[in-house]
Order: C-alpha cells, then sequence, then structure tokens
C-alpha cells in the first residue's frame, strides 16, 4: 500500500491491517462453507434408485443367505460422485453403520460370522464374486465407484479381478462385535459360526436411506 506525504501512517497502516484482517476473515468463512458443502454426500433419490437382491443358498460350509434368509442387496450408483470422505460422513450422520476401513477387498473367499457388513465402492472398479467358488447359486458381478453392498453375515466374498483403483470403504453396524475371518474350511468351529450369525437382529433403519430404503423391504 502506497502512503501519501502528509497521511498518519500508523492510522493507515492500521486502517489496512483491519482491512486485511476482514478479507481473510471473510475468505476463510467462505473456504469453511465450501468444505462444509464438499463433504456433503450427494445420494441417488430413492425412487431413482436401482437394487439388485440376492439369495444365494449355502454351499459346503459356507452358510451365505441361508440362516437370515436376508438377501445381500447392491445398491447401484447409491452415490453418483462419491468420495471416501463423503461416504464417511453420510454413513456417520444416517448413524445404523460405522465407518472402520477404506481398502479393496480380499482375493480370498471368506465370511464374518460376528457382523454384517457394508461395502460403499468410492474409486475405481472391480469384478467380484459372491457366494464362494463352485456354488451355482454364486454371484459374480462387477461393482464401480459409487455402488454399495450390505452383505449379510455368512455370505462369502471375494474380489476377483481390479479394473484398477478399486477401493472401497467398510462398515460396520454401531455397536457390532469386531468383525471375524472365516473361510468355510474343516476344522473351523461350524456350529458356533451358525450360531453367532443366527444371534444376529437385522436393521430397523437403511444404512443409506434411513428411515425408509432397501434394507427394510427384504
Amino acid at each position: 500500500m502506497k502512503l501519501h506525504p502528509g497521511c498518519n501512517h500508523h492510522q493507515a497502516l492500521s486502517s489496512y491491517r483491519s482491512i486485511e484482517y476482514q478479507t481473510k476473515t471473510e475468505s476463510n468463512a467462505q473456504r469453511r462453507v465450501n468444505d462444509m458443502s464438499s463433504t456433503k454426500a450427494v445420494l441417488t433419490p430413492l425412487a431413482s434408485l436401482k437394487v439388485s437382491r440376492h439369495q444365494i443358498p449355502k454351499h459346503g460350509l459356507v452358510p451365505n443367505t441361508s440362516i437370515h434368509n436376508k438377501p445381500l442387496l447392491i445398491y447401484t450408483t447409491a452415490f453418483p460422485s462419491p468420495s471416501a470422505s463423503q461416504v464417511e460422513s453420510h454413513l456417520r450422520s444416517v448413524g445404523v453403520f460405522e465407518p472402520q476401513w477404506r481398502y479393496t477387498m480380499y482375493s480370498k473367499s471368506h465370511f464374518h460370522s460376528t457382523t454384517h457388513e457394508f461395502l460403499v465402492v468410492t474409486s475405481g472398479s472391480a469384478r467380484v464374486l459372491l457366494g464362494g467358488e463352485g456354488n451355482p447359486g454364486a454371484v459374480e458381478t462387477e461393482v464401480k465407484a459409487g455402488d454399495a453392498i450390505l452383505v449379510p453375515a455368512g455370505v462369502s466374498h471375494r474380489l476377483l479381478v481390479d479394473y484398477g483403483g478399486f477401493e472401497m470403504v467398510g462398515s460396520y453396524p454401531v455397536g457390532a462385535t469386531k468383525w471375524d475371518m472365516c473361510y468355510g474350511r474343516q476344522g473351523e468351529d461350524t456350529e458356533g459360526i451358525e450360531k453367532r450369525i443366527r444371534a444376529l437382529g437385522w436393521f430397523e433403519r437403511d444404512p443409506l436411506y434411513g428411515e425408509e430404503g432397501p434394507a427394510l423391504d427384504v
């Protein structure tokens, strides 16, 4: 700032600093507003959402959906333009599932007996197998960024092909027991596995849509 002759330099400098502080304050406030809007997830309207439901039969020592008879659900393009932070923020705001990790899907078939699982693809695309190798009732499908999968306890799942940059947000019901890893192998506690799955409840609210949604229509 140029100071003209005869100006009170202290007063001018004080005024300049006041204007500079006000400008920075307004800029920071706008940045906070922009940050807040950028972290808010855009969710596909429920009426427009495509959902596929899969009852997957027991195969060998893998129970799949045979115990609860609740289908595996695939929400296609639930988030049109997802980011991991937006997805996590949305899940926490609904309050049914708690996000716990960002990662790909294991390439070995596995399932959980202690908890249901909710997976949201936040980047890339992949082909996955749901239900286990050699199972005539298994589902082999492609998923992409924005898709979500509600995996009931007992349902085997694995990655087949990563087409590039595939990553998900993995979440578990609020208050759920820590997930375990089961593979449907001889020597596993099959009776205990089935008992744990049978003891799990289902959902009174949908993980994405809350008071209504696919998880309630099963």
